[in-house]
């Protein structure tokens, strides 16, 4: 199976387009409703959007925008607060609706804020808008106080454009912001340490538009091996990048899964039953919140009993009790999930309440006797790419109504 583009990648670049007057072609983009999303997004503010269609997506950016993310289309997805940066970096204000996206409780932008204010960005709150304003921006020292991804990003779209010298101490580490910060670099930005937890950023006067190749979803690999570790069998995940997901192969070689490198991507390969282990996620290159609800799904069916910490969003068990009509046997106590495995699960109707939930129960129905009806499946499609087509082809008994 191949490996589609990243959506925590694209979305991004795709905001990033904001910077620059140009035409950008993007490779190896995800058919996904998220990209969807922020191609109307993008389009909204004056943008000319086409695909993506065979993986390929252009960008025409003008030389005016309108300068604001109306709600309707932010409430549909939080990512879309990353076109704030931009925005103020180019256009000198900014207009964005407070985002939706993913209910897995109170993930508040003040990070976001506080990083462009200390940039030059002053910002009100109006009738549920954010709205920004800078006669220009300054290079600045950051110090996040937690490495989050989003305004990691914010803030260094902003700062390529700005004059001087940005230093932004405690960034996000992920695969993701690297790709970010290529793409910037390609346009003509100068940035160094993307993907340490120092990022330095000298600003220029100008961009231009450039043509890139989005990285490998590290997520939707993760959601095939744990496919495999559910099920059983093997896999070759053509284009998964192991240095990306290297402690989550390290957890999943605990469990008993194997797995390999190979020349493009990584095989892997589970005979016998899983045993349990202990999980707490932690942000990159620690285990990312996005692989706990795959794993919860593994330690459900494992030998043993697991403890599952979550040290990142608070409401982010929501999904348990979904595993648990499936007789699952799970207590959740704060942050932590005790998980005693069973040796089978037992086939329900089941509600998805978030994407990688809802992959995660189609997953566990994988190990689960008798028919499983996953409800809420429009959630999965704000992340995977032929989600179904692909579990079928590599076996499994799963049709999309």
């Amino acid at each position: 199976m191949r490996v589609a583009g990243a959506k925590n990648s694209v979305l991004k670049l795709l905001a990033a387009t904001v910077l620059a007057e140009g035409e950008y072609v993007l490779h190896n983009v995800p058919d996904i409703a998220d990209v969807h999303c922020m191609a109307d997004l993008l389009r909204a503010m004056g943008m000319t959007v086409t695909g993506p269609v065979g993986g390929t997506m252009t960008v025409a950016s003008p030389a005016d925008l309108v300068p604001e993310a109306p709600y309707e289309l932010v409430e549909r997805m939080r990512a879309s607060i990353v076109v704030l940066g931009p925005l103020l970096a180019r256009f000198g204000q900014a207009r964005v609706a407070m985002p939706g996206g993913d209910d897995f409780g109170s993930r508040p932008i003040d990070m976001h804020i506080k990083a462009l204010e200390s940039l030059g960005a002053s910002f009100r709150t109006e009738h549920g808008y954010v709205v920004g304003r800078s006669d220009r921006l300054l290079g600045t020292r950051l110090l996040l106080e937690f490495p989050s991804v989003g305004a990691t990003e914010n803030a260094l779209m902003a700062a390529v454009l700005a004059k001087g010298t940005t230093v932004i101490d405690n960034a996000a580490r992920e695969p993701e912001i690297a790709d970010l910060a290529a793409f910037l670099n390609r346009m003509g930005a100068q940035v160094l340490g993307a993907g340490t937890s120092t990022i330095e950023v000298e600003g220029v006067e100008t961009l231009s538009s450039v043509e890139h190749t989005v990285i490998p979803d590290r997520i939707e690999a993760a959601t095939f091996l744990a496919a495999v570790g559910v099920a059983g069998g093997e896999i070759t995940l053509e284009g998964a990048r192991p240095d990306h997901m290297d402690m989550l192969i390290a957890k999943l070689g605990d469990m008993g899964l194997r797995i390999s490198p190979t020349t493009d991507g990584l095989w892997a390969s589970r005979s016998r039953r899983l045993r349990s282990v202990d999980v707490a996620t932690l942000p990159y290159p620690g285990l990312a919140t996005d692989y706990k609800p795959l794993l919860v799904a593994l330690l459900s069916v494992a030998d043993g009993v697991g403890i599952v910490t979550e040290n990142l969003f608070s409401g982010r068990f929501r999904y348990v009790d979904e595993l648990k009509r499936m007789g699952a046997d799970i207590r959740t106590e704060a942050h932590h999930a005790i998980v005693r495995g069973r040796e089978r699960l037992s086939g329900a109707p089941v509600k998805a309440p978030d994407i990688r939930a809802g992959a995660a129960l189609v997953v566990a129905a994988l190990a689960a006797d008798g028919e499983t009806v996953v409800g809420g499946a429009e959630h999965i499609d704000r992340g995977y790419e032929d989600f179904v087509p692909k579990l079928a082809a590599l076996g499994a008994d799963v049709h999309r109504p």
